[in-house]
């Protein structure tokens, strides 16, 4: 990713930070209406719950965007951790696709194609990096 990219966005999500837990409904909403068959991953579980992880890990993963190093590694075992969840690599679209929805609806007009081509950049490489992660853990098993 570039500098620019990267400061993109963080910038973007800024303004979502305050709105957490309303950003993380609708993002289940759009993952859930694109992927019915997502649900049942969660399981019953506090959905309240985890819309804060994955707010809480999409802010960890930004900070650390211009650290690869660092990033790297976390993104492995959150994908070795996915895949013990039943996460499959066709889910990662499904999720990408509803995060960037989501990122559409809450930034309104500030979600410029600029700012669709770096979240997209960097969804890419997490869900690649998370991919491989997962596929260790599948050698693993």
């Amino acid at each position: 990713m570039t500098p620019e990219q990267i400061q993109l966005i963080r910038d973007s999500f800024e303004p979502l930070k305050p709105l957490a837990p309303t950003v993380a409904e609708a993002f289940y909403a759009q993952l859930f209406a694109r992927d019915p068959a997502l649900r049942v991953l969660f399981r019953g579980g506090d959905m309240g719950e985890q819309g804060a992880r994955l707010m809480q890990m999409l802010s960890a993963a930004i900070d650390l965007l211009d650290r690869p190093h660092s990033l790297t590694p976390v993104l492995l075992k959150l994908g070795q951790r996915h895949a013990g969840y039943g996460v499959v690599e066709a889910h990662y679209a499904s999720v990408g696709a509803a995060l960037l929805d989501t990122l559409s609806a809450g930034l309104g007009q500030g979600f410029t194609a600029e700012v669709r081509d770096a979240w997209t950049t960097m969804y890419g490489h997490v869900a690649r990096t998370m991919q491989e992660g997962a596929s260790t853990e599948a050698l693993a098993a």
